[in-house]
This record gives C-alpha cells, structure tokens and sequence, in this order.
C-alpha cells in the first residue's frame, strides 16, 4: 500500500492500542479519563473468552500489514501503540510497516523481560524446538506454560510427562503423556508451589513474558530448586519509539498528540 497521510480531524485524537495484554489494558483504562483521546482496543480473538479493556473494543486480525495501513485509514486512526505480547511477532511487524505506510506516529510499549535472582536456576534458550531437546536432558515430568499454540513443539516427547497450562483447550488431540490443566493468571506462589509439588515436577518451561500475572511459578521453582528452561524472545523488531512501562507510554502519547491538539486551538 502506498504511503498516505492521514487527514487529521478536530476534537479528540483516534488512537489505536493493539494487544490484549495487562498493559494494553491498563493503558485503555488509564486513557479513559483522557478528553483528548478516543481509542479502541484492537484484540486478536485467539482466546475465547478474553478479557476485555475499557472502551471500545475491537476483535479479530487485519489480514497482514497492508490489511492494518487500509483500516487505519479507513477509521481515520492517529496514533497506534502497539501493546501485544513479546511473542506476537507477526502483528509487531505489521504494526511497524502499516504506521510507516501512512504516516503515523507508532509506539511499541513492551514490558520488561524477568530477571534471575539468586537460587534460581534457570537455563536460557533460543526457541521452541531447544526448549524440547533441552528438556529432555533434565528432567522427566515438565511444567509447560508456553501456551496452546506452542504445544506441537513438545508433542514428539513420548518419554516425558507433561503438565501443559493453557487458557483455551488445543484445536486438535494432545498425546496421553500431556494433562491439560485450565487457567489463567494472576497466580499465587502458594497456588503454584501446590501446583509443582502435586504432579511431582521437575522442571519447568516457559516463555520470558516478563510482569507479574505469572511470575509466581518462578518464584514457586526457586522455592522447590526447579530448574526453569526459559525460551528467549524473538529478535526485536525495529520500531520508531519503545517503552517499557505505561506511564511511559502515556507521556509519549502526550507528545505525540499535543501538535494536533494545538492546530485546532484557533
């Protein structure tokens, strides 16, 4: 899609916050107290039963970066942030290329991965398919906490018993070596450290989400001396400005909106 120049409207500016994560929707309640701003919360409809920000809400993809430029024209949005989750790779691009192709000011607020502390005994790896391998090699019975869309890296595990948490059930048959267990955070270090004593776990595996909603069960490993196999995030991807809290967030958007706020003061 070719470059186009959003035509600015008076009143309120239109932002778009893309993600369904605690800071997505910490920003949408944080910006409803904003005259200056009227935003929509855009979602990707992978969980069933999401939950839902404050204000106005939107559901399902664009259909790739050209898909997102078209509806951020059509609905003549000003600003995007985008607020997904560290994981979300192809929305992260397409939110880049779709706030360059029409000109618009682009925010990535990306919460800071987790940090080991002492007595945790983590081990790092690059992906998925190491993660597995890993696995294999120290333990027996696995925590898994990578989500439904990720379970077919560890299917092939025969030889292991997994404990998989996920928030909606897979699309298709787990093997009889995976219990599924339904739930989502915020967790305790109580619930958790319950939770790995009752299926005798081993070690646990998980992404470096970062934030607090499922930090427990670290803490919960560190407390039972669990090694934790923690997959790192993709490669960044290059975007205009990034922030790493929502405070931060909003006073960029302050900036960003103060210009057109100001040519329709008269």
């Amino acid at each position: 899609m070719s470059t186009r120049e959003v035509v600015r409207r008076a009143g309120p500016a239109r932002v778009v916050i893309l993600g369904g994560t605690a800071e997505a929707r910490e920003l949408a309640a944080q910006l409803q107290s904003w005259p200056a701003v009227c935003h929509v919360s855009s979602l990707a409809g992978r969980v069933k039963d999401p939950r839902l920000p404050v204000g106005e809400v939107r559901v399902g993809g664009f259909g790739g970066a050209d898909g997102l430029a078209r509806w951020l024209v059509d609905e003549r949005v000003e600003v995007v942030i985008d607020a997904t989750h560290p994981y979300a790779e192809r929305i992260r691009s397409a939110s880049v290329q779709a706030a360059a192709a029409t000109g618009l000011p682009h925010l990535r607020l990306e919460r800071p991965g987790w940090t080991a502390q002492a007595g945790d005994r983590w081990l790092r790896v690059a992906d998925f398919a190491a993660a597995a391998s890993t696995m294999a090699e120290i333990g027996r019975r696995v925590f898994l906490t990578t989500g439904r869309q990720h379970l077919d890296a560890f299917m092939h595990l025969s030889d292991l018993w997994l404990l998989a948490r996920v928030v909606d059930e897979p699309d298709g048959p787990v093997p009889a070596n995976m219990e599924l267990v339904r739930d989502r955070g915020p967790f305790t270090v109580e619930s958790e450290t319950e939770l790995l004593t009752r299926h005798r776990i081993d070690v646990v595996v998980t992404k470096d989400s970062g934030g607090g909603y499922t930090a427990a069960k670290l803490v919960a490993a560190r407390r039972l001396c669990l090694p934790v196999i923690i997959i790192d995030r993709p490669t960044p991807i290059a975007a205009p400005a990034v922030v790493s809290t929502v405070a931060e967030a909003l006073s960029w958007l302050d900036r960003a909106i103060r210009p057109s706020q100001d040519d329709h003061s008269g």
